[in-house]
């Protein structure tokens, strides 16, 4: 007869998969079992410890919606999505560096043409945004497909507002490179922004006094034949939050120096409507194949 105690019970948990028929899922489970055994054994988890603990993943489970999933959030602000975006892009060749997609890529980006102002009736600091797409050699790359999304200058996104449903997409387009691979648009300058705390992983990030905020960005989202797909942010120089990002999304490569301009027009020939910001980044994409993320479900402050 087996004997489940602290030096046999793990053995016994790992071997209960050994006729599972797919070697991947049998191989995860393992590695799940063996770490969260030793990470009980570790800590001496105690019985209240552990009630505590299923409560609150119930009460994350019970926090989604529709609009909104409080495990991504909890994944994102124990460093497990940016872990899982490390490991499946090690080698970037000099490609562009990745970071995590986050919870705002809601799908709805209408196809614009360059120039187009994405913040029409929004307002805040006016900001000119202008890439340049290429190979690792530098080629300019015609016609991919460029998702940008990004929060207002009161740290909200579009999908976060009552008025999403009757208004419909805002600061978000989809732009499709020229033959030189650039693509520009207007918009506003984003601000560094709170991840919601009316919920089970606020509470965590307050009782472990972390701050619960993310420095301004700009996403991107680069979809091309022939090249993996870029999932990216370009933050922005100076905020105060870069070397605290709450989700650990920030990589140096990624930092723009955004400039205050008075020119009397910005880059497209077109009037400026006072003082106004530039952005500039080049992305540089890697041969092979992949498929762009889907859209995930919406954060909501409201939900």
């Amino acid at each position: 007869m087996p004997h489940f105690d602290d030096s046999e019970l793990t053995a016994a948990v790992v071997g209960s998969f050994a006729e599972a028929n797919d070697p991947r899922l049998k191989f995860l489970m393992e590695e799940l079992v063996t770490s969260l055994h030793g990470f009980v054994r570790r800590t001496n988890l105690s019985f209240e410890e552990w009630g505590a603990a299923l409560e609150f993943l119930t009460r994350t489970g019970q926090k989604c919606s529709a609009t909104r999933q409080e495990f991504i959030l909890l994944s994102d602000v124990l460093g497990v999505s940016m872990l899982v975006d490390a490991v499946n892009h090690r080698d970037r060749g000099g490609a562009t560096q990745t970071t995590v997609l986050g919870p705002f890529y809601v799908g709805e980006h209408r196809p614009l043409p360059h120039g187009a102002d994405i913040s029409e009736n929004v307002e805040g600091d006016r900001m000119f945004v202008q890439c340049r797409v290429t190979d690792l050699a530098g080629k300019p790359l015609a016609g991919v497909t460029v998702d940008v999304w990004h929060a207002d200058d009161e740290g909200f996104y579009d999908s976060q507002k009552p008025s999403y449903a009757s208004d419909g997409p805002s600061l978000r387009a989809r732009f499709t490179t020229d033959a030189g691979g650039r693509l520009f648009f207007r918009t506003i300058l984003p601000c560094s922004y709170p991840i919601p705390i009316d919920g089970p992983v606020g509470e965590l990030i307050l009782a472990t006094r972390r701050h619960p905020m993310r420095p301004a960005h700009v996403h991107f989202l680069l979809d091309a034949k022939g090249y993996e797909p870029l999932v990216t942010h370009v933050f922005i120089e100076g905020d105060k939050y870069l070397e605290s990002d709450v989700v650990f999304g920030v990589k140096q490569e990624l930092i723009s120096t955004i400039e205050l301009r008075t020119d009397a027009t910005m880059p497209d020939g077109l009037p400026a409507p006072g003082p106004w910001h530039l952005m500039t980044y080049d992305f540089r994409l890697k041969p092979g194949k992949g498929v762009a993320p889907k859209p995930m479900i919406a954060v909501s402050v409201d939900a």
